[in-house]
């Protein structure tokens, strides 16, 4: 492949809805630029993008693939790095990789499905990156499609912005061709996205001239002599015109629709045509990151002729392609075999050939310039989100923002003496995607798997399986309940031994009573008059205390909010030791504990759900029926609502399903530990008759 420079190259990002189509748009567009000899399909589990195993099983995109394609533009040839984007909504970590290094977006919509939750999604993520996009709507060779039915609804939901650069052409119910809004000509498809001239149909006139006439509003509202030319009636030429769009949509003013069939490979070249004429190339922005040597804001235009600056944005690890750590260079030219600078691990790494990925080929190259996307293999210290540069010139570049995994599941290895096999894979995958963690619960002594949503999580297990012949099982989480007292009792703990010799004794007298700290385990005081126990014995009955609240004698949960005081005892002046002291407040302790009235404490979290104002009763009606309490509801100030209540935490189980059933998956959520809080008593009941057992051979 060769070697493009900064203003030839286009970084987009296919977005929209699981099954809308975008990995056979990106199928057609490599066809049409001859980067493939022959169309592969989902269904034949043959395409580009969905080269891994789990993708060609389960016929949709699970990972972010990059497809680079030469196609000859306007002004000379340019390099499209396509980033295929998956469309479920459990894979968002691998949008948000692609999102953060592309500079325009093409969002495809089924036109028989019309917009979905996926196509609300990509707007939004655009808005928010500030991306210039465009519509592509595929599936016009359906002719229960209907396009002007779509259209009325992309204004309504996405506003005035929506401009209409395709009207479809029918004949006999088929799809044959369309209308170019911009240059008022036909189009008469031939063979896939080729074309020849045709007349526009009289049926389309009456949609063209509304179209017609957006557009050239648009055009009038660049600047005020063409405000004044479009009042007077004057036409604009067709350079004006281009140019004007151009300028629009670069800024995302405005937002083209355009039509075809991702199947037929209708339309791809168009898509083509306009990413080579509307969208930017990398230098129309800035990179922003920090000068480690000063500390100071860095700054700059995508240019290859300064140091050296790029940041990986992914990290693939397959057992059969090998390990590539995708990047995008910021600024200067990366060359193979050169030494470089891992500025947030403070490390050199040498580098060794330079690759395109397309799919699972690697594709090598003699250099990259800035504002391309390559790759890299067997970096041994750099991990997605790290910035490489010149030791001379230590640049860090913002990591892309990731989803934070709320869904979580307990697993286990099935087969003993796996454990490392295990971890040493799931290592792999949390290295390739973000979204995926693994974390080590101590307290409740069980390994926990965090992710999106379930559908992650069932992926992770199969790849285990099937990449790393591996297998663990998947199961309900234990929670981390709390013991604490509700009154003050006062109880005498004795430890007396005689086995002749040297003896064992200790007597201690200790109240036990609420703390009302649930923040500290216990707090330990001593009151002792007349030294009746002597003070070098008072550590060792704090320290009895101390492994004694580790595992209450209720549940064998740890304990919380307890004033343990030392009032009186007596000693041996030969038999007394610290370990017969800390028996006895061993003793007092589960003793007084059972007296005080226990009570089991359950973890609160605070939550926030967003969704739209349409299902804000349905989301509060079913946290009430969770046992939570909704706090207050505030608006986001873009058609949603922030439902924000305190719920326990066992309740959040399977929400993620829930919330997105409820709300056709437009609801998300976020929560955070808040405190604990007394548990009603039939989970209470519950808890301690599941624990009896490990009280009772104290092993929790």
């Amino acid at each position: 492949m060769n070697v493009y420079g900064t203003k030839q190259i286009r970084n987009v990002a296919l977005l929209g809805h699981g099954g809308a189509g975008k990995t056979t748009l990106a199928e057609a567009m490599a066809y049409v630029t001859g980067a493939i000899g022959r169309m592969g399909k989902i269904i034949d589990g043959n395409t580009i993008s969905d080269y891994d195993k789990e993708e060609t099983k389960r016929q949709f995109s699970i990972s972010t693939s990059l497809i680079p394609l030469e196609y000859e533009g306007e002004d000379g040839p340019i390099k499209v790095n396509l980033l295929d984007t998956p469309g479920y909504f459990d894979f968002v970590g691998e949008v948000e990789e692609a999102i953060s290094v592309a500079d325009a977006a093409v969002i495809v919509v089924n036109c028989k499905a019309g917009i979905e939750v996926g196509t609300y999604k990509a707007w939004e993520m655009c808005e928010k990156y500030k991306l210039p996009r465009l519509f592509f709507v595929t599936n016009m060779d359906d002719d229960q499609a209907s396009f002007r039915e779509l259209l009325l609804k992309l204004e309504k939901e996405f506003g005035r912005k929506i401009a209409p650069f395709h009207l479809p052409i029918r004949e006999n119910e088929k799809f044959i061709g369309f209308v170019n809004v911009v240059k008022m000509a036909g189009r008469r498809f031939t063979v896939n996205s080729d074309y020849v001239e045709c007349e526009i149909p009289e049926y389309s006139q009456k949609n063209l001239v509304i179209a017609r006439e957006a557009l050239m509003e648009a055009v009038a509202e660049t600047s005020e002599e063409y405000m004044e030319r479009y009042f007077t009636g004057e036409e604009f030429t067709l350079d004006e015109i281009s140019s004007a769009l151009r300028e629009h949509v670069t800024e995302g003013n405005i937002v083209p629709v355009m039509l075809g069939s991702g199947l037929n490979a209708q339309g791809a070249k168009m898509v083509l045509q306009a990413i080579d004429k509307y969208f930017p190339a990398p230098d129309h922005y800035e990179c922003i990151g920090v000068d480690i040597s000063t500390g100071e804001r860095f700054t700059a235009k995508y240019n290859d002729n300064v140091s050296l600056s790029a940041r990986v944005f992914k990290t693939v690890v397959d057992p059969f392609i090998g390990k590539y750590s995708l990047l995008k260079i910021c600024t200067g030219t990366l060359k193979p075999d050169s030494i470089i600078f891992n500025v947030n691990k403070d490390s050199e790494e040498k580098l060794g050939r330079l690759y395109v990925l397309r799919g699972k080929e690697a594709i090598e190259v003699s250099e990259l310039r800035a504002g391309d996307i390559g790759a890299v293999s067997k970096l041994n210290v750099t991990q997605t989100g790290d910035t490489i540069a010149l030791r001379s010139a230590p640049i860090v570049y913002h990591k892309p923002e990731i989803s934070t995994p709320y869904t979580y599941m307990r697993y286990r290895t099935k087969t003993k003496g796996d454990d490392d096999k295990v971890s040493n894979a799931l290592s792999k995958l949390t290295e390739e995607d973000w979204t995926l963690k693994v974390v080590n619960d101590t307290e409740n002594r069980q390994s926990l798997l965090c992710a999106i949503g379930d559908q992650q999580l069932e992926v992770a297990v199969s790849k285990l399986l099937n990449r790393y012949k591996v297998e663990i099982e998947l199961s309900k989480p234990k929670f981390a309940y709390r013991e604490t007292l509700r009154k003050k009792v006062e109880v005498q703990g004795k430890y007396k031994k005689q086995s002749g010799g040297h003896g064992q004794y200790g007597d201690v007298k200790m109240s036990f009573e609420p703390s009302d700290n649930l923040e500290k385990p216990y707090i330990f005081e001593e009151s002792v008059f007349g030294g009746s126990v002597p003070r070098n014995y008072f550590p060792a009955v704090e320290k009895g205390i101390a492994e004694c609240v580790l595992k209450g004698p209720l549940a064998a949960y740890p304990v919380v909010g307890l004033k343990a005081t030392l009032l009186d005892g007596s000693y041996h002046p030969v038999d007394s030791s610290e370990l017969a002291f800390k028996m006895a407040a061993t003793t007092a302790f589960k003793k007084g504990f059972m007296e005080a009235n226990p009570v089991l404490l359950e973890p609160i979290a605070s939550l926030k759900v967003r969704v739209p104002d349409k299902f804000t009763g349905d989301v509060m009606g079913d946290l009430n029926r969770r046992r939570g309490r909704v706090l207050g509801m505030n608006s986001d100030h873009h058609g949603k609502q922030i439902v924000e209540a305190d719920i326990p935490v066992s309740e959040l189980f399977g929400y993620n399903t829930d919330l997105r059933s409820m709300t056709g998956g437009m609801g998300t959520y976020e929560y955070e530990f808040s405190r604990y809080e007394l548990a009603p008593g039939d989970i209470q009941k519950r808890e301690v008759e599941e624990r009896a057992s490990k009280v009772d051979k104290g092993t929790a």
